[in-house]
């Protein structure tokens, strides 16, 4: 799982997602303009991590396999079309969970709050 308190992790996910991510979801977390709207090639631009996104809305699982394995694998989506990379074998499991758990680290504590609650949700459905 996610580790956003362990100071070590969150500076190589800082470092990580200025080097692979900031490009497309902004320096600031802040996506892309209209990100809920299609591009003329019918893609989603790429969504806010911060607060004002739904990255929190997914359990560290799930952000976990769509960071490696892409969104229509990870999220189950077998026909989603998008522009992000799979990140499987060019980022290690290591900075998988840093660049998230750096993510999360950002987030308001009300949202971490309802973050951890989704996951103790899922870890109880398994």
């Amino acid at each position: 799982g996610l580790r956003p308190d362990e100071a070590r992790l969150l500076a190589l996910g800082e470092q990580v997602y200025t080097r692979n991510c900031a490009a497309c979801h902004g320096a600031q977390l802040q996506g892309q303009p209209n990100w809920r709207q299609r591009d003329a090639q019918g893609l989603l631009p790429a969504p806010p991590h911060d607060a004002s996104g739904h990255t929190w809305h997914h359990p560290d699982e799930v952000l976990i396999r769509i960071t490696k394995h892409g969104v229509a694998s990870g999220a189950g989506l077998k026909s989603y079309q998008t522009a992000m990379p799979i990140y499987d074998g060019v980022l290690s499991d290591e900075e998988i969970v840093a660049v998230l758990s750096w993510i999360k680290a950002q987030w308001p504590a009300h949202i971490r709050a309802r973050h951890d609650g989704m996951n103790q949700a899922a870890a109880r459905q398994r």
